[in-house]
């Protein structure tokens, strides 16, 4: 699965505003809310779903990327968006390293397995340094979506 494939250019944030966990998936699904793609589903049930999730651990991962997700009853398709921040999102990282990257999803209540593909597809692709380091520089927002559908290499960055 190609995560370019769930995203449009307006399903891509260059520069959230958000400083700190729980107000960046805010952000991210009031702009899913604002901009019509949340059909069916209420923007709280959704908060809801995500803080539910969050509570149990936090979806950052590390290397600077989370993946906050939930289920919902009403959607009928996966829903997502990408979210870049230059400074750094305080979001609670297994690392404890601010997060750059957010990529939320919100997965149909029957599509499980939409669900772990999804995941799988995240974190292979966000795992390769390159790619976080093309998305960091990209300028626009065609730009991110093409590195989100590219292949990437398996080279490892210094640290």
């Amino acid at each position: 699965m190609k995560l370019a494939s769930l995203l449009t250019n307006d399903q891509v944030i260059l520069d959230m505003k958000a400083e700190e966990h729980w107000p960046a998936i805010v952000e991210l699904v009031e702009y899913l809310d604002r901009h019509d793609f949340l059909k069916g589903e209420s923007k709280d049930d959704v908060l809801e779903a995500l803080h539910a999730r969050e509570d149990q651990i936090s979806t950052g991962i590390g290397s600077g990327v989370a993946i906050p997700h939930a289920f919902s009853e009403k959607l009928d398709h996966v829903v997502a968006v990408f979210g870049r921040s230059k400074k750094g999102i305080d979001f609670e990282a297994l690392d404890n390293a601010p997060v750059n990257f957010v990529l939320l999803f919100v997965v149909p209540k029957k599509g499980y397995h939409m669900h772990l593909q999804t995941l799988a597809a995240i974190a292979k692709l966000f795992n390769n340094c390159e790619v976080r380091q093309q998305l960091a520089n990209a300028e626009t927002r065609e730009e991110v979506i093409d590195i989100l559908g590219s292949r990437p290499s398996r080279t490892h960055c210094e640290r």
